[in-house]
């Protein structure tokens, strides 16, 4: 079960969120037996090619985003040992690209130091963000703070 400001997310609230259709969306796991975090970021949908009447073609196809636990092999083996239950999934903010969800979630990342503290499961930041992803007429990141759950300083 993921949360968004602590209500249930299914994927019919997810189409049409906020006047914009997500790609994605970044999110805090918590183990709750010891209060240990993982922050990273899950894509909606992808894009496979499939062969289809002899010709290659790309297809869209849903993530495993509603059983999914983060790319942690820590967090992943805690999962399996205690259990789903003793788990809280949330979602922080949704995404309306592919750019935004790499960069907030690397911002997320940065602003909650998770390489400097033991209480996160986190062991690397990877990113590669150009100034096209936030660079635009509107302040996004300003704006997915403000619909994010959660608060963030940005200085």
């Amino acid at each position: 079960m993921w949360l968004y400001n602590e209500k249930e997310v299914d994927g019919s609230q997810i189409l049409g969120y906020n006047n914009f259709v997500p790609v994605g969306f970044v999110y805090r796991i918590t183990n709750l037996t010891n209060d240990r975090k993982y922050i990273g970021k899950k894509l909606l949908k992808f894009t496979r090619t499939k062969t289809i009447k002899g010709k290659k073609k790309k297809v869209l196809i849903d993530s495993d985003w509603k059983t999914y636990f983060g790319s942690s092999n820590t967090l992943t083996k805690d999962v399996e040992t205690l259990g789903e239950s003793n788990f809280k999934r949330e979602i922080l903010v949704f995404c309306k690209s592919r750019g935004e969800c790499n960069y907030l979630e690397a911002l997320f990342q940065f602003q909650e130091r998770v390489l400097e503290r033991d209480d996160y499961y986190n062991d690397q930041i990877r990113c590669r963000i150009y100034r096209s992803h936030v660079k635009k007429k509107e302040k996004p990141i300003e704006k997915a703070y403000s619909r994010s759950s959660v608060s963030v300083r940005i200085n």
